[in-house]
């Protein structure tokens, strides 16, 4: 059920439409109070809270993700999407909606990044981005194996709409995640890569969330106040084509 600042919202914002001179609009007027914590965690959060790995001053490719929060029958749950298994890079993986900048989304230091996560997304599940309010954008951070630049937008799906893999060649399946399944500490694990990298992941909807995607929802669980304790020694090991 939707509070009265929520149905106050819907009345006067346009949510995801690009607004007049191809802006997006970003705020967090009339979002559900139980993101107000991830709402703080975005406005005071430092890039190396974040990740290790930050971009570089020059070089890489701009790009950016949709890390869109919705509420099921579970309450708040998160939007991922599998890609292909077979993709040359990342085949397999979960990750969230996302990819690299085009010219058309406009300048990567605007709302460029805001417009390209958008895109993406709508591209790939088939996401109404009418329905998708933009409430935050973190800091930028940096996927060395790729060379991506990456932008992680905040969204909040105050208007549902149907998603699914538009594309078989490059998504096998889009779903949802409980955040309740994300905290539980029955669903955490930790990843150990061949190159000896380790880090946070989760064993959610029969399917291992690791890398750069479980690394930003570990961080902003963790910043949100939503973390419970969990067993790091727990490793799930990757090979190679991981």
């Amino acid at each position: 059920m939707r509070s009265a600042r929520e149905q106050r919202y819907d009345e006067e914002a346009g949510l995801g439409r690009p607004a007049e001179g191809g802006e997006v609009m970003v705020t967090v007027d009339g979002l559900p109070e139980w993101l107000d914590p991830v709402v703080r965690a975005a406005t005071t959060i430092e890039p190396r809270q974040l990740s290790r790995f930050l971009p570089p001053e020059d070089g890489g490719r701009q790009s950016a993700v949709l890390i869109l929060f919705g509420h099921g029958s579970r309450g708040p749950e998160l939007l991922l999407m599998e890609r292909a298994g077979t993709l040359r890079s990342h085949a397999g993986q979960p990750s969230f909606p996302g990819g690299a900048l085009d010219p058309e989304d406009g300048d990567p230091d605007g709302t460029g990044p805001v417009r390209a996560a958008l895109r993406e997304a709508q591209e790939e599940t088939g996401l109404d981005p009418s329905g998708v309010q933009v409430f935050g954008v973190l800091p930028r951070l940096y996927i060395p194996v790729s060379r991506f630049v990456v932008t992680p937008v905040l969204g909040w799906w105050r208007r549902p709409s149907p998603v699914g893999a538009v594309d078989q060649a490059e998504t096998a399946r889009v779903f949802t995640v409980p955040v309740a399944d994300l905290t539980d500490p029955a669903h955490r694990v930790t990843t150990r890569h061949p190159s000896g990298h380790v880090g946070p992941a989760f064993l959610v909807e029969n399917a291992l969330v690791w890398g750069f995607t479980a690394g930003v929802i570990d961080r902003i669980l963790h910043y949100a106040g939503w973390e419970i304790p969990w067993d790091r020694d727990k490793q799930v090991p990757l090979d190679w084509r991981a």
